[in-house]
């Protein structure tokens, strides 16, 4: 860390991970010296060699503390500094007293410093210290028990470095998650100058998550896009949606009372027939059927006679069946007219 720590920017290697956005680097010196338009910020990083084996068969290599921030994004401990009022080392050990509450760094572990992106112009300064792997155990004790735990810090946690078989077991998985600010870049970054991943595995590892959240949100985005254009496609190819109320104008409009209006003006001609008219409320309540004329005369009463009523339809279609009330016509004269009943009889006979 101490030839990384040197004045000369050239001293800070590149990332050169593919998939990771590249920081301008500069040295401590010239970060010193921007004005006082320029935010700083401090954060460390708290490792040590770790021999264990997880399943007994997958080297653990090295314990790197990370923590749950209070927004649900992974970072490191530290915070902004104010230089107006401290040292870099000075304000990074007050945060790191906040939420580790046991231990403090120096200049020694300093690290690097890069600029950072977007509008806001902040400068990230990085550390880093090696401890045994009982230090930092002992930290992740002293972390529960200081004043921002279960406030600004939801928990410490460990950096899996390794990578199971199916490729996205360990390092890969942790990459998927959501990292606050320079934190995901400054972990990549220690791990390579601090020889603790190979490069070529920080590689794979990062491809690998980009290869598992590239397919997961394509569906999502084809699904959202069918779910909106479906219904208003199917609304717009079928305006025939809008003919069901036509039925109901036509029935409104064409009542099926019409069709006995006919019968009504012959009735009114032959007084005996007159009692088929019924009131139009009637008629338009019972469109396929004309209840049968109950007239008063016992004339009427023959079923020959009204043998011909038929729906109301049938007799509008048909005129000539008002002929048949013409026999009850002539049965009025009586029965002392003999020469005009005898017709009548033949041809109901017929």
């Amino acid at each position: 860390m101490a030839a990384l720590a040197g004045g000369a920017v050239g001293l800070l290697p590149p990332l050169s991970v593919p998939g990771v956005t590249e920081l301008k680097p500069l040295s401590r010196y010239e970060a010193m010296r921007l004005g006082p338009g320029w935010s700083h910020s401090c954060h460390a990083m708290l490792y040590a060699p770790n021999p264990g084996m997880l399943f007994g068969r997958i080297p653990l290599r090295y314990a790197v503390l990370m923590q749950m921030r209070f927004d649900g994004l992974l970072g490191f401990p530290g915070g902004f500094v104010d230089r107006r009022y401290w040292s870099l080392e000075d304000g990074l050990n007050r945060v790191l007293g906040l939420g580790l509450g046991c231990v403090r760094l120096t200049e020694a572990d300093y690290l690097c410093s890069h600029l950072t992106e977007g509008p806001h112009r902040v400068v990230a300064h990085f550390y880093a210290r090696q401890l045994t792997l009982e230090e930092l155990h002992t930290i992740e004790i002293c972390a529960v028990h200081s004043r921002d735990h279960g406030l600004e810090v939801m928990g410490m946690v460990r950096v899996p470095l390794y990578t199971q078989k199916d490729r996205m077991g360990g390092l890969p998985n942790f990459l998927g998650n959501s990292f606050v600010g320079t934190a995901k870049f400054q972990l990549l970054f220690a791990l390579k100058v601090l020889n603790m991943v190979p490069e070529e595995k920080l590689a794979e590892a990062v491809a690998a998550t980009q290869k598992q959240k590239k397919p997961a949100a394509e569906p999502a985005a084809v699904t959202a896009n069918q779910m909106v254009a479906k219904p208003t496609n199917e609304v717009a190819n079928q305006p025939l949606a809008m003919t069901k109320a036509e039925p109901e104008d036509e029935a409104a409009n064409q009542p099926l009372v019409f069709s006995t209006a006919e019968p009504a003006a012959d009735a009114a001609n032959q007084p005996l027939v007159f009692s088929t008219a019924e009131p139009a409320a009637d008629a338009a309540n019972q469109p396929l059927a004309v209840p049968k004329a109950e007239p008063e005369d016992e004339a009427a009463n023959q079923p020959l006679v009204f043998s011909t009523a038929e729906p109301a339809t049938d007799v509008a279609n048909q005129p000539l069946a008002v002929s048949t009330a013409e026999p009850a016509v002539e049965s009025v004269a009586g029965p002392g007219a003999e020469s005009m009943t005898e017709p009548v009889v033949e041809s109901m006979a017929e």
